[in-house]
């Protein structure tokens, strides 16, 4: 599917939007405890930042799986987002789908609230990335 500027442009805004109030999600249920559902809007909130990302540079992804793929590729194997936030990305992929899908592991608060100021910060370092892209690459 190619996108024009314009599109490609209105879906990255609209992304990192979703990005921020995911966030502002995950810190409303840190508050009140709810780990699984604060794990959830954390990863999404990353989810959502990366597609931005990924969109704004001309890359798509079919998968969430997909997405942390290209992430990596583009992104962290070529220096230009630190390793440290591909890890933190893949965490918390790990932790949404412990809290989502597993029934015999409840998340707790020390599993999830030291991951909310870095995933702020993985946010907003990837907002600045995806706010003045280079040119879209083409997929092959």
């Amino acid at each position: 599917m190619s996108l024009s500027s314009e599109e490609r442009n209105q879906i990255v805004t609209y992304r990192l939007e979703k990005a921020r109030t995911a966030v502002m999600h995950a810190e409303g249920n840190a508050q009140m405890g709810y780990w699984e559902v604060t794990a959830n809007r954390l990863y999404y909130a990353a989810y959502y930042a990366v597609s931005a990302l990924l969109i704004c540079n001309g890359h798509t992804a079919q998968t969430h799986s997909g997405v942390i793929q290209l992430f990596g590729l583009h992104f962290i194997k070529n220096g230009i987002v630190e390793r440290k936030y591909g890890k933190l990305y893949n965490q918390l992929f790990t932790l949404r789908l412990t809290g989502d899908y597993n029934d015999s592991y409840s998340l707790e608060k020390e599993d999830v609230l030291p991951l909310i100021e870095p995933t702020k910060e993985f946010i907003h370092i990837i907002s600045k990335l995806a706010e003045s892209p280079n040119e879209p690459e083409e997929e092959q």
